[in-house]
């Protein structure tokens, strides 16, 4: 799969494509069926699928400190949206010029002038351009006019149950960690490069690895027992994270720790998946860092336990 960043940067190869747009936070069933049609759709045109998606997403930048939690990172989206076999990832920087874009500037413009979607596939509320005055009603008009052919998918159920973005957060948000791997078709991770921290942890005797989130709001936050598999040999351990923002020390952005069982390599720069099993309790401030410390020991003894069950 390949990166086009911009509208601009369209390659002169791509002389039409199939096209669906959207947020895709999380990459979840909804979204893999939408996939699905739209590989349908390539081998019936003969043309190569493309993925609109937006960064950051529109209401991160119209309301960074309202907009909902990020279930997935570019980089994991870019991963996810790989896996599903995609030619193009069409990533658009969202800013104030695009958000000012007519919807009818949008569809003249960039679906039929420059990408030349033969064929389009949205969900049923897709939403675009100023204001998100675009809508289906208005893509169809296009359609109608011979423009591209046009498809429009209801809300995806499994059994019985819809299936959203929203849906997914609110089921971690309650560590229902089962309906968030139904929803979402596959375990509920964050994957991410370690990095250095402020070496807190080491010093209380738990050295952590710390994974960079790059997201706004992670959708989880507190204490877990966790599965961690390393990107670079497959390996996989048992261990604890802390997502959140350290409030013991006056932390400010969420930060991803890692406490793996029994383990003491070099890990710096690999890439780590985190697979959350079971939540341990809620973050808190304590009083003094000794407080914390034997918090800590308390939570690496109930994850130990929930691990040795597995």
């Amino acid at each position: 799969m390949k990166i086009i960043r911009g509208i601009h940067n369209l390659p002169m190869s791509l002389k039409g494509c199939v096209l669906t747009m959207g947020n895709f936070d999380g990459v979840h069933l909804g979204h893999q069926s939408l996939i699905a049609h739209l590989k349908q759709a390539k081998q019936h045109y003969n043309l190569p699928t493309v993925v609109m998606i937006f960064e950051p997403q529109p209401l991160e930048y119209f309301q960074p400190d309202n907009a909902p939690a990020r279930l997935t990172s570019f980089q994991e989206k870019y991963y996810q949206l790989q896996q599903l076999h995609i030619d193009y990832l069409l990533c658009i920087p969202f800013n104030h010029q695009v958000a000012m874009l007519s919807p009818d500037d949008f569809v003249q413009q960039w679906l039929i002038n420059q990408l030349q979607a033969h064929y389009i596939i949205v969900g049923d509320d897709f939403a675009f351009g100023r204001k998100r005055e675009g809508d289906i009603a208005l893509l169809a008009h296009y359609a109608k006019a011979g423009h591209f052919a046009l498809n429009s998918l209801p809300t995806y159920y499994y059994q019985g149950q819809r299936v959203s973005s929203t849906a997914i957060r609110q089921a971690l948000s309650l560590s229902q960690f089962d309906l968030a791997q139904q929803l979402l078709g596959r375990p509920y991770t964050i994957c991410g490069k370690v990095i250095h921290g402020n070496a807190l942890a080491r010093q209380l005797g738990f050295p952590t690895a710390n994974i960079q989130l790059h997201r706004l709001k992670p959708a989880l936050h507190g204490v877990y027992q966790v599965e961690v598999v390393n990107q670079a040999n497959n390996n996989s351990y048992q261990g604890i994270a802390n997502i959140g923002v350290r409030p013991t020390i006056d932390g400010k952005c969420a930060t991803l720790e890692v406490n793996i069982f029994d383990f003491n390599q070099d890990i710096y720069g690999q890439y780590l998946t985190v697979h959350f099993k079971k939540k341990i309790r809620n973050e808190k401030k304590f009083a003094s860092v000794d407080e914390l410390k034997q918090q800590i020991a308390q939570d690496v003894c109930i994850a130990r336990n929930i691990s040795a069950k597995f």
